[in-house]
């Protein structure tokens, strides 16, 4: 990472984007984005919010931006085998898209066996459990493996809390049709295997990630929300992973990982009110890792925005065509 990026990211520190108010349509706040209903469209709003344990922990410099364009960029890629919502990035920030119908349920696929939060697949293993969203794990698997063939370990979207669940009880349960789960869970499939293919090629490996799903007004099921980017997906660097593996350490990691590690050594990220702030040096650290993934990945620089604007103003100027 170049240090003129550091530099720029320090300066950034303190005109992060935590909250819009836009004159648009009804709002929605979500962890990281905002909405706006405009009938036929919503405007999405990616902020700087960083959370993790189901809670907002940071404000990271220019994070927005780099998951809006990220997923813009994976979109493009994915979208002559995968159907996605987009219309248009008007900003940095921004992306416009086709309204859909979206399911109820986030679409997890693991590459390997690792995690730190309460619905991981080695946090439930470790635990003892060998039986998660309907399939079975053997004994004997050690954190950070590969698994012999991606799975899919779906989960129910809650504002509070994700519960793991299999296609039997979403079926069961009436959570989506089996047409729409059979549709779905091959896109999922098919979005990991591109994923997979493309990072392998920039030297990552995708390790585990989530997308959602939705039905389009012409009935088109689409891919929504975000794809591949370093809030939805782990990215392990791949010319380390074996050696740092089978010395029984970490891989190194191009995602929010270790901001969730240093919650979790810190406090009990799931109960305590209020959370300790995160350090400075750390939330630079994982905007410039956000940077140099989508750099490593689209093959693009970075561009850093005007400091002199904010950056509410030059969104509700590009907005302008969108009212």
């Amino acid at each position: 990472m170049k240090e003129s990026y550091r530099q720029k990211i320090e300066q950034a520190l303190d005109r992060c984007l935590v909250e819009t108010d836009l004159p648009l349509g009804e709002k929605t706040v979500g962890k990281v984005r905002d909405s706006y209903d405009l009938g036929d469209r919503l405007i999405l709003v990616t902020t700087d919010r960083q959370s993790a344990f189901d809670r907002i922990l940071a404000a990271v410099p220019f994070k927005g931006q780099v998951l809006n364009l990220t997923s813009a960029w994976w979109f493009d890629q994915t979208k002559p085998e995968v159907p996605n919502h987009l219309i248009s990035v008007p900003d940095p920030n921004v992306t416009v898209a086709r309204k859909c119908d979206v399911f109820p349920i986030e679409f997890v696929v693991r590459g390997y066996i690792t995690g730190s939060t309460s619905t991981s697949l080695w946090t439930v293993y470790q635990q003892g459990r060998r039986e998660y969203c309907g399939l079975t794990f053997p004994d004997g698997l050690q954190k950070n493996q590969r698994l012999p063939q991606p799975v899919l370990t779906p989960t129910t979207k809650a504002a509070d809390h994700d519960r793991p669940i299999s296609p039997e009880e979403i079926l069961a349960e009436g959570w989506m049709s089996p047409a729409d789960w059979e549709q779905a869970a091959d896109y999922a499939m098919t979005l990991f295997r591109i994923g997979t293919e493309r990072a392998v090629e920039h030297g990552l490996i995708l390790v585990d990630t989530k997308y959602e799903f939705g039905r389009a007004p012409d009935g088109t099921l689409c891919v929504v929300d975000e794809v591949h980017t370093p809030d939805s997906s782990r990215y392990w660097l791949a010319d380390s992973y074996e050696a740092r593996f089978h010395a029984g350490q970490e891989p190194e990691n191009i995602d929010k990982e270790f901001l969730r590690l240093w919650f979790a050594d810190h406090c009990d990220p799931y109960g305590d009110d209020p959370l300790p702030e995160a350090p400075r040096d750390l939330v630079v650290e994982l905007s410039a890792r956000y940077i140099d993934l989508f750099e490593r990945i689209t093959g693009q620089s970075f561009s850093f925005p005007e400091s002199d604007i904010p950056i509410q103003e030059r969104i509700h100027n590009h907005l302008q065509t969108e009212r």
